[in-house]
């Protein structure tokens, strides 16, 4: 078994505030993936009054060996309540910017795309300066599921590659690398106001160039910001951690991020793909593509 290096000590979070968020989360039956997932950041952020939001789960109908989402091959019917009770949740932390992410819903013609679009509409009705990024599954490939989305103007849309594309078959799946980059390419061609974002996890044995190529694919459909962190192990029932990736090489991949023209990079050992997200009205601020109104 690989020993977690000290680089990968979590701060202990002032439990008050984390508290005071779940209390909020508890009150509105709402489902975080910061919880489900087992996200190692968590008392950070609830520390700081953020989360992101997992809608239409808390099950979820793939089976990624990498992630602690509970699997359901027939999950519970969307619940008509749960974008006003989203958007409640954003009120009373009095959010600046939200993450909306959610299981992968195959079992659903559009792919949940009408649920994001109602979250959205709620949290805009709500708090309208809130800027909103969703992070969303691949749809099985539906595009005109993805465009009900965007019509609906979020600020980031988000689509993980994961990893590379020698490992997506142990991995992700039931992912298709190409489809990845045709999601984050055709939302760009569909919505070009709006930032494309995507994740890479480390540390599953892919290799230093396999990286780099991924980046330089991502860069060719015009994504605009990057994460990359290291993979940690949920449980003894996932996939196993190949090698704790060092500082200085998750400096060196942002480095090369930066200079193949990303708008933003954040690489480090517990960098997830919403970690910080709130960063990005920072980014609009300096490469502004629209001006936020009524019409967001």
């Amino acid at each position: 078994m690989t020993v977690k290096p000290d680089w990968l000590r979590v701060k202990a979070p002032q439990w008050e505030r984390v508290g005071n968020v779940k209390e909020i989360l508890r009150d509105l039956a709402l489902n975080t993936v910061c919880e489900e997932a087992s996200c190692p950041n968590i008392g950070e952020c609830f520390n700081a009054g953020t989360a992101t939001f997992l809608i239409m789960g808390p099950a979820c109908t793939r089976a990624c060996p990498y992630c602690d989402i509970d699997f359901e091959k027939k999950p519970k019917p969307l619940d008509p309540t749960e974008p006003a009770r989203l958007a409640e949740a954003v009120r009373r932390m009095r959010l600046n910017h939200v993450v909306i992410t959610s299981v992968n819903r195959d079992d659903l013609p559009d792919g949940g795309a009408s649920q994001f679009v109602e979250c959205i509409t709620a949290v805009r009705n709500v708090s309208p300066h809130t800027t909103i990024e969703v992070l969303i599954p691949d749809l099985c490939g539906n595009w005109d599921a993805l465009a009900i989305i965007l019509q609906a103007n979020p600020e980031v849309v988000n689509h993980n590659t994961e990893t590379v594309p020698r490992l997506y078959r142990r991995v992700r799946p039931q992912g298709k690398y190409d489809r990845t980059l045709e999601l984050l390419q055709r939302s760009r061609q569909i919505a070009p106001w709006l930032y494309t974002k995507s994740g890479i996890m480390v540390g599953l044995g892919e290799t230093d160039s396999e990286i780099r190529q991924v980046m330089q694919d991502l860069r060719a459909v015009d994504c605009d910001i990057l994460t990359i962190g290291q993979y940690l192990q949920p449980s003894q029932k996932h996939l196993q951690v190949d090698t704790f990736v060092t500082p200085e090489q998750f400096a060196a991949w942002q480095a090369f991020g930066e200079e193949l023209g990303f708008l933003q990079v954040v690489s480090s050992p517990l960098t997830r793909s919403s970690y910080h997200a709130e960063q990005v009205r920072e980014l609009m601020e300096r490469y502004p593509r629209r001006v936020l109104s009524a019409e967001c």
